[in-house]
């Protein structure tokens, strides 16, 4: 007689990691040399998966091999139970011969939903042509409108064990990185604390949106929560003590607090940053945000209370008080779409830190060379910061520390150039620390921002590749000093956008950058989640080879990348 299984009364949780599943298309005609050569390739390949590709905590992914060749439709099934029934959330299918498209991975595929990543990696040999199977089967599947990444690589013609090229890898990475940042983050939620970012309708949570598009869900809680919280003392006492002490070790006179009552008020500030860490690993939350104005700390009606830069810093670093840590994306003003921003970069970039910066002042080259001649500073024409222009990144909190200084840096070098002035009283009247310091020169990455719109129900990302320059130390100052001198300052150079097309084209007034990420990945993860691009850039090819993802099949036969995916959008 049948009977229903009951499960664990578990009280707790761990999120569930992320599955790559690899597997190899053959013909059952092949010989037998070839049909192994095909498995050792599938298993070279879920090693270097296994091998490169690591959530941003630093947890390697799953992966999951079969060696079951998919000669017809029998085989595709063996192969989909197995997948099913590990967890598989993203497929790379690596054919090394001939096969029959509708017989093999468009069978398998069939066991699984539609927005499943699927990958098809091959090299570009001739002798049993698994490159014309890859061709074949990604055209069959671009024309029944799924979306696939074609990765044809390279490795060698003959041999039991072929290695792939670095080229090859890198492509494959790069897709398994994007796959893994949107099957890791299904089912996820980031807590935000206060309502409606300042009334920024570009900062809003779209909460619908953004469950049907990233399967993301938003805890909204009320700030009120955290004011109570911090009344109560809802957070370990002697934690706190042991945050001032570090806090104080490093900064020393750094740390001002010559304002009133600044003592009671860092206390505060800290206090916060246990608060909001603890609730957020109480929900299990990949990242969040704090609303603090105009009700928290700004609003005379009520009972303004200290800034909470600091927390908010923090959260966005590698590293607090307790030593070395992930990164949570965390978003000052409670900026919604800058959280998402930030928390999809950091999982692409397999968790770097993310900067949440003022889109402050554009310094076109003109302006900041004539800046230049009135304070006397020397330039020349290769002068980058003379000849491109920069924004001035700039933003009261939200700033991770780690942008104090070059990617590697030590908590300990980091803390050196932090400084804590106290708060600008006219904007925070509940007073607190701000924090401060200057990125250096020289970091590369990818700068920009999500947006959103209710014509078509899409988001967009607003994106360029860019990198940070040093300024001299006078026109430092005076670039500084020109919006808020005590808070922190990035000075950001767009690699392919003008001054006139960046400064018309921002879609709010924060934005992002994060180091070290690939074009790549993040193309592959737009094609992904069907977020458009917009990178408008006059001097930027269609496309950059060895930088850019090739663009999939099915949007050259449906009209282009923006036309397929506004079909995709409306279901078609």
């Amino acid at each position: 007689m049948a009977k229903a299984k009951k499960l664990a009364s578990s009280k707790t949780v761990k999120p569930s990691g992320v599955t790559f599943g690899v597997c190899a298309a053959c013909d059952p005609r092949i010989d037998t040399a070839s049909r192994q050569r095909t498995v050792n390739i599938i298993e070279t390949i879920a090693e270097l998966i296994a091998t490169e590709v690591r959530l941003p905590d630093g947890t390697p992914v799953n992966v999951v091999w079969s060696p079951v060749l998919i000669d017809g439709e029998r085989q595709a099934d063996i192969v989909a139970r197995q997948f099913k029934d590990t967890g598989v959330g993203a497929i790379v299918c690596t054919p090394d011969t001939w096969a029959f498209p509708q017989l093999t991975l468009m069978s398998l595929l069939a066991h699984f939903p539609a927005e499943l990543p699927v990958n098809i990696t091959c090299g570009n040999s001739a002798p049993k042509p698994g490159v014309v199977y890859a061709h074949a089967v990604n055209g069959a599947l671009a024309q029944s409108g799924r979306l696939t990444h074609l990765n044809v690589g390279t490795w060698p013609d003959t041999g039991a064990k072929p290695q792939p090229t670095e080229s090859t890898v890198k492509a494959l990475i790069d897709w398994c990185y994007a796959a893994m940042t949107v099957v890791g983050l299904r089912g996820r939620r980031v807590a935000v604390f206060g309502h409606d970012s300042m009334g920024m309708e570009t900062a809003l949570a779209h909460i619908i949106p953004t469950r049907r598009t990233f399967g993301l869900e938003i805890t909204r809680l009320d700030m009120k929560l955290l004011a109570d919280q911090l009344n109560k003392g809802a957070f370990d006492a002697k934690e706190l003590k042991d945050f001032r002490s570090w806090l104080k070790r490093n900064l020393g006179e750094r740390l001002d607090l010559s304002q009133p009552d600044a003592d009671v008020k860092l206390d505060q500030s800290l206090a916060m940053y246990l608060i909001m860490r603890d609730l957020i690993g109480e929900l299990n939350a990949v990242g969040g945000g704090f609303m603090n104005q105009l009700e928290w700390g700004s609003d005379r009606r009520g009972i303004p209370l200290p800034i909470c830069d600091l927390a908010e810093s923090l959260m966005n670093s590698t590293f607090d008080h307790a030593g070395r840590k992930p990164a949570i994306p965390f978003a000052t003003e409670a900026d919604v779409q800058g959280l998402l921003t930030m928390l999809f970069t950091n999982w692409l970039s397999g968790g770097n830190p993310p900067l949440f910066m003022d889109f402050r002042k554009v310094w076109e080259p003109w302006e900041i060379q004539a800046k230049a001649k009135e304070l006397k500073v020397p330039f020349t024409a290769d002068t980058v910061w003379a000849s491109k222009g920069l924004v001035d990144g700039d933003n009261s909190g939200s700033a991770s520390l780690d942008w104090a200084g070059k990617p590697g840096e030590s908590p300990t070098s980091l803390m050196k150039k932090v400084s804590m002035p106290g708060a600008e009283l006219y904007y925070f009247p509940g007073g607190g620390n701000s924090v401060t310091f200057v990125s250096p020169g020289g970091i590369e990455g990818i700068a920009g921002r999500l947006a959103f719109s209710d014509l078509n129900g899409m988001f967009s990302m607003v994106w360029d590749e860019a990198f940070t320059v040093d300024l001299p130390d006078k026109l430092a100052s005076a670039v500084a000093n020109s919006s808020n001198v005590t808070w922190p300052h990035t000075w950001v150079v767009p690699k392919y956008a003008t001054m006139a097309e960046y400064k018309q084209y921002a879609p709010a007034n924060h934005f992002h950058m994060i180091w070290n990420l690939a074009p790549a990945r993040l193309q592959y993860w737009m094609d992904l989640t069907n977020v458009l691009s917009v990178a408008p850039w006059q001097n930027r090819p269609c496309l950059i080879e060895g930088t850019d993802r090739p663009m999939p099949l099915m949007y050259l036969i449906n009209g282009g990348e923006n036309a397929t995916k506004r079909l995709r959008a409306r279901g078609v």
